[in-house]
């Protein structure tokens, strides 16, 4: 394990008379990916197995780190741009959605060996779990496909204006809110009837890849990237109830309910915290991560936000390990 140089600049910054508060967010320790190139994508975890799956889309592979000694354990070759990643505590199995070949592929979380393979459509991107119902819901160019999370049996698509990116279940319903960025809408989805109900626009934002859902507040929270901002939109209408700033080219976004806050993490090198207020959310820090570490994984049980970051410059690609310190 290689030492990030953020990690060291922690280690040996000076003391202060005149020291900020400690920062919510600190970097602990990174887990380089040796040989990995080009853009890396989406990310999950095993909590049982402490696995962390990692889709490396411009390497066509997937690593499999073990968090307990921050090792590469496994590398998975031959994957056309894996891009969608989602593991299934139920069934043991993690899944890949590679966005070359339109295919879904199954593993077994145990073996790390492969169950099976199913073409979804062109495209196949982000992947969901509803471990309670036993699907598997993956996104392609045009629609959502529907599967059986044990033998990949599809039970149907779902119809779209254009290409989805983040989508999120509802946990206590039956709707799918789904990201549409070349349609300027996000999309609501009736996992019974497996078609689309409703369309909210998206007005004068657009490219909205990343999304994360606040039930408790009734919000959907869209990240755009032009202008780079957050839409928080009612969940009862799609009236948008606020539109805040941050950090540019974000492709995740998640809550943080325990602590009232949302984490942005994006291209530009940076991840921005926002605090949920009583009115409104609102910026409260940013910290810096790599120039195009998009992509992370916020893991509550671990108290861990994982970042990836590609390979820049003599830096070769890692995940970055930020404990969360309040």
């Amino acid at each position: 394990m290689r030492a990030h140089p953020l990690l060291i600049s922690l280690l040996f910054a000076p003391l202060s008379a005149n020291a900020q508060p400690a920062p919510s967010l600190v970097l602990e320790a990174s887990v380089a990916l040796p040989g990995v190139q080009g853009r890396i994508d989406h990310l999950a975890v095993d909590l049982q197995q402490r696995h962390l799956f990692v889709a490396e889309l411009g390497n066509n592979s997937v690593d499999v780190i073990d968090m307990s000694s921050h090792s590469v354990t496994k590398r998975i070759t031959g994957l056309k741009e894996p891009q969608g990643i989602a593991y299934s505590a139920r069934a043991k199995t993690f899944y890949v959605a590679a966005g070359g070949d339109g295919h879904l592929h199954a593993y077994s979380g145990l073996t790390l060996r492969p169950n099976a393979s199913i073409e979804v459509g062109p495209d196949a991107d982000n992947v969901r779990i509803d471990d309670q119902a036993g699907r598997v819901y993956v996104g392609f160019d045009g629609g959502i496909a529907v599967l059986d999370a044990v033998d990949l049996k599809l039970l149907g698509r779902i119809a779209l204006r254009a290409h989805p990116e983040s989508f999120q279940l509802e946990l206590d319903g039956q709707r799918i809110f789904v990201n549409v960025p070349e349609a300027h809408e996000i999309a609501l989805l009736d996992r019974r009837l497996l078609k689309q109900v409703e369309s909210w626009s998206t007005g004068d934002l657009s490219a909205n890849f990343a999304m994360t859902l606040d039930m408790e507040r009734h919000r959907v929270i869209a990240a755009f990237r032009k202008p780079a901002a957050l839409g928080i939109f009612d969940v009862s209408n799609g009236k948008m109830l606020q539109r805040l700033d941050v950090c540019s080219d974000a492709d995740d976004v998640y809550i943080d309910g325990s602590r009232r806050r949302l984490y942005a993490s994006c291209g530009e090198g940076f991840v921005d915290l926002i605090e949920i207020g009583t009115n409104a959310y609102v910026r409260t820090d940013r910290v810096s991560t790599s120039k195009g570490a998009r992509t992370s994984l916020f893991v509550p049980a671990w108290n861990q936000l994982l970042v990836a970051a590609p390979s820049t410059g003599s830096l070769g690609a890692q995940i970055l390990i930020y404990a969360i310190r309040k």
